[in-house]
């Protein structure tokens, strides 16, 4: 039985989502923004991607997956499964896909990883992941393989449940600040991925007349110098964006605590 809706969901990591709209480097997620579901979140500390993925990958909070920062030490990723082995413990028959370049995130090799590996999932083709290593190699580059691999992926199986994350704005506001510049080319290159994205999911609607949810999320903001982790409310801006293609736009709460976005993705699927 296929799902009633395949979901994709999009981290972009250290996106300050306003900002970049205002830029007008940002066509695409401005669009979404304007004619989506959305809502504006408030991170937890610390303001920075281990705990904030986490937390809205597996739906459950620091307390319980105890990822407390990047360095993942004494994690109970087993006691917090993320929303992909959720959603096949609900519906087994489901296809799910991850790709990201940063590697606690999906990398079977790495500290973590946030997203189970499932080998006998993936032996028997309902699970695929795509792994780079964008702290080596660079996120501009990294990001594009990522992206490039989704749609494939989207194209030629259209998976049920998938999750795709970017990380140049991130890398670039770290470097060079977020008020100018690099931060927003970095901007541009991932609004074109999404872009992308957003048109294989309605090629595979218009084939196949199937019901998507692109989802779009971010895990903290950044300070304008670049930087964050502390409890500045630039630092702990998130948004949820939710834009159906081929069905409505769904009508989730208001305000939605980042903890509580896999169990509206479960409740969608």
């Amino acid at each position: 039985m296929a799902s009633k809706t395949k979901l994709l969901l999009i981290g972009i990591d250290g996106l300050m989502l306003q900002r970049a709209i205002d830029s007008g480097r940002a066509k695409t997620l401005a669009h979404l923004r304007g004619n989506s579901f959305f809502s504006e979140m408030i991170v937890d500390l610390p303001t920075v991607s281990g705990p904030s993925w986490t937390t809205l990958l597996t739906g459950v909070t620091q307390s319980t997956h105890c990822v407390i920062d990047n360095d993942f030490k004494e994690h109970k990723l087993a006691s917090a499964p993320d929303f992909l082995t959720l959603a096949t413990r609900k519906f087994p028959e489901i296809k799910t896909f991850a790709a990201a370049g940063w590697p606690p995130l999906i990398d079977p090799n790495d500290i973590g990883p946030v997203i189970a590996t499932r080998a006998e999932d993936q032996q028997s083709g309902k699970h695929s992941i795509f792994v780079r290593d964008g702290e080596t190699n660079g996120y501009e580059s990294v990001d594009v393989e990522v992206a490039h691999a989704t749609v494939r992926e989207i194209h030629e199986s259209g998976p049920d449940l998938s999750f795709v994350y970017f990380c140049g704005a991130d890398e670039a506001g770290h470097q060079y600040g977020t008020v100018e510049g690099k931060y927003f080319d970095a901007i541009e290159r991932i609004d074109l991925l999404v872009e992308a994205l957003q048109q294989v999911v309605r090629n595979r609607c218009d084939k196949f007349q199937e019901k998507w949810l692109i989802v779009i999320t971010t895990d903290h903001g950044h300070r304008d110098e670049g930087g964050h982790g502390g409890d500045s409310s630039q630092e702990r801006a998130s948004f949820l964006i939710a834009h159906g293609i081929g069905r409505e736009h769904p009508s989730w709460p208001a305000n939605i605590k980042p903890e509580e976005l896999v169990g509206q993705i479960l409740a969608t699927i």
